[in-house]
């Protein structure tokens, strides 16, 4: 789940608006893993509210069984099973997920046992998920999501043909823009996507994953236990990349069409990146002189923030790299790409944001949309790098997160918001 509450924080005698994050929880992360799954139904047995408290941004089919204070006492079992046969007899899915809650796993409702009988008396699957939200946090779902595909989904078909260069995509649905990316790409050199894992797919191709040549974990530390899993259950070979920068997918195909062990494949694949890197230092050249001089703060720690900062250095952007926490890991890299070491900026002190604004004479504020007051106190363009929405992935990333860049500065608002009101 992800809250926000406004506050009012007052600092140096400025009033500055504060939006404070509440971390998702594992219902969150199974719920975002398995909702792409697009001929499944998603039932979750909890209060109404939980239907809507993750972000998954998803139309697919999802219900609840709602939940109420005599089910609390009482027990929620049988309504759980007659809701799996209404949602069975309506929508006629391919498969039933069904997810326990922090409610009906406090009260102990036998969820499993309810979605055992619904498997027996409808002859497709229903599979329980154990994911309340007290056991931890958004990660700890998604990894929980790979455990019950493997024991409940993986390996129970078979496709119709394989070929020697069938793989498996294997990210979590924060990053499912980037799955889809590199599923085009790859098909462009002949290398065929068996199943992604858990992108936009239908509940047939996860079945038959363990026949894949190779699994690519892109971008998903929570789900790269199935990969490790998968390796040992069925001799799958697996690597992880990365479409967060213009050199990761570079290194991301290359590494794909190496492991594939084939001299043509591996020949195409190189082909594929010089004409894509071509073509897009060709369109960067379009923007390049409107973003010289120019300096931005830049709030690191997701896809979006990596990618900003590699298209940098080829529009000759000053970044400032701002966060709440950092790995080690990260600012290496940060210090290693840019030159600069991150600002730790104190937990909601955003009047600490507003004077490192000043202090630098930044011309643009890009982060999440907690700050975009901020932005609009110190009167520059702001941009939302909001993880929620789909990331800037590979080559076709690059290229959106240079005009979404050029878009915001260019916008007509910021000018009227710097003049002075007509009664002045």
């Amino acid at each position: 789940m992800k809250a926000s509450q406004d506050k009012i924080e007052d600092s140096g005698g400025q009033k500055l608006p504060i939006q404070q994050d509440v971390e998702q929880c594992a219902f969150d992360g199974a719920m975002t893993a398995l909702v792409p799954i697009a001929d499944a139904a998603h039932l979750i047995h909890g209060p109404i509210g939980c239907v809507g408290n993750f972000f998954g941004g998803s139309n697919n089919i999802r219900f609840t069984t709602d939940m109420e204070e005599s089910d609390i006492i009482f027990g929620g079992v049988k309504k759980l099973y007659k809701a799996i046969l209404e949602v069975h007899r309506r929508y006629n899915p391919s498969a039933i997920f069904v997810y326990s809650t922090c409610v009906s796993a406090m009260i102990g409702d036998d969820i499993s046992g309810a979605t055992r009988d619904a498997t027996e008396e409808l002859k497709i699957p229903v599979i329980s998920v154990d994911s309340p939200g007290f056991i931890g946090s958004k990660k700890s779902g998604t990894r929980l999501v790979g455990d019950v595909l493997l024991e409940s989904v993986i390996g129970t078909a078979e496709p119709e043909l394989t070929t020697q260069y069938d793989i498996n995509l294997i990210g979590d649905n924060s990053d499912s823009g980037a799955i889809e990316n590199l599923q085009s790409m790859l098909e462009k050199v002949g290398i065929r996507v068996l199943a992604k894992i858990t992108g936009n797919i239908r509940y047939q191709e996860i079945c038959y994953a363990h026949r894949a040549k190779l699994n690519v974990v892109v971008s998903s530390k929570p789900l790269l236990k199935m990969a490790k899993q998968m390796e040992k259950r069925f001799a799958i070979p697996y690597i992880e990349g990365s479409l967060q920068t213009l050199e990761d997918t570079n290194n991301c195909l290359r590494n794909i069409a190496a492991k594939l062990e084939n001299s043509q494949l591996q020949e195409r694949t190189e082909q594929l990146i010089a004409e894509e890197n071509t073509n897009l230092n060709c369109q960067l050249d379009l923007y390049r002189s409107k973003f010289q001089n120019q300096r931005i703060i830049l709030e690191v720690g997701n896809s979006k923030g990596w990618m900003i900062i590699s298209v940098a250095k080829y529009l000759s952007l000053d970044v400032i790299p701002i966060s709440q926490k950092v790995s080690p890991d990260s600012q290496n890299r940060i210090q290693q790409l840019i030159g600069r070491d991150v600002i730790c900026l104190e937990t909601y002190n955003h009047h600490n944001l507003f004077q490192i604004i000043q202090d630098f004479q930044a011309h643009m504020l890009v982060a999440r949309v907690n700050y975009r007051n901020i932005a609009i106190q110190a009167q520059i363009p702001f941009l939302d790098v909001n993880q929620e929405y789909p990331a800037y992935a590979g080559y076709t990333g690059v290229l959106q997160a240079v005009r979404e860049l050029y878009a915001a500065f260019q916008s007509p608002i910021w000018k009227q918001l710097r003049k002075s009101a007509p009664w002045q």
